[in-house]
C-alpha cells in the first residue's frame, strides 16, 4: 500500500510519540530499500543486514528530534543510512560496492548461463569501478534503493539537479564502457536512463 505524503507524515508523528506499531509500519515500508542501498555499498550480505539494523536503531533513537522542515522522512532515513555506510567504510577496507548484489547469481541455471552471467557481472563491476564515488552513490540510491532524484539529493546533501547530472554521467560512462565490450549490454542502460 502506497502512502501519500500526508499519511506518511501522520505515521511519522505517531511513531515520534512512541507508537511502536507506527514505527513498525515505517520499518516495513523502508527496510527493503534501505537494505538494497546498503548492500550495494558493502561486500557481505551479513554486513548489509547488520548495518540496516543499525540504521533503524539510530532512526528510532533520533526520531523524537526529527522535524519535517522540507526534508521528507525517507530522505532523512537514507541520510542516516548513508552516514552509517560511510562510518562503516572508514573502519573497513574490504568494501567494493555493488558486489553484494552483483555476486548473487542463481545456482539453478545451466552452467553456460552461469558462466555468461558471471562474465556480465565482471563487466558491470569493472564499469562501476570506473565511476566516481558520487556517481556510484547516486546510482545506488536511485536504482538499488529506489529513491526519487529528490530523495537521493536529500540523502546526499546535494541539489536534485546535481543528482540527475551524476546519474546521467554515470549511465553514459557505463554505456560507453559496456558497449566497448558488448554492444547489446548498453541496451538495458537506456531504460534506466529514462527513469
Amino acid at each position: 500500500m502506497e502512502l501519500d505524503d500526508a499519511a506518511l507524515e501522520r505515521l511519522v508523528d505517531r511513531a515520534k510519540n512512541g507508537d511502536a506499531e507506527a514505527f513498525g509500519e515505517l520499518f516495513d515500508r523502508y527496510h527493503v530499500p534501505v537494505y538494497r542501498y546498503i548492500a550495494s555499498r558493502v561486500v557481505r550480505p551479513s554486513d548489509a543486514e547488520d548495518l540496516t539494523q543499525t540504521v533503524f536503531v539510530k532512526a528510532l533513537e533520533a526520531l523524537p528530534r526529527y522535524q519535517l522542515r522540507g526534508v521528507p522522512f525517507g530522505g532523512w532515513l537514507f541520510r542516516l543510512a548513508r552516514n552509517t555506510v560511510i562510518d562503516f567504510v572508514r573502519t573497513r577496507r574490504d568494501h567494493i560496492g555493488f558486489e553484494a548484489l552483483l555476486e548473487r547469481p542463481s545456482d539453478d541455471g545451466a552452467p553456460d548461463a552461469l558462466v555468461a552471467l558471471r562474465q556480465d557481472v565482471a563487466e558491470v563491476r569493472t564499469a562501476l569501478g570506473r565511476l566516481t564515488e558520487e556517481q556510484r552513490e547516486a546510482i545506488s540510491l536511485r536504482f538499488f534503493a529506489g529513491l526519487s532524484a529528490r530523495e537521493a539529493a536529500i540523502a546526499m546533501g546535494k541539489q536534485e539537479g546535481t543528482i540527475r547530472g551524476l546519474q546521467f554521467r554515470a549511465i553514459a560512462a557505463l554505456r560507453r564502457h559496456l558497449q566497448a565490450g558488448d554492444p547489446d549490454a548498453a541496451v538495458a542502460l537506456t531504460a534506466i536512463s529514462e527513469l
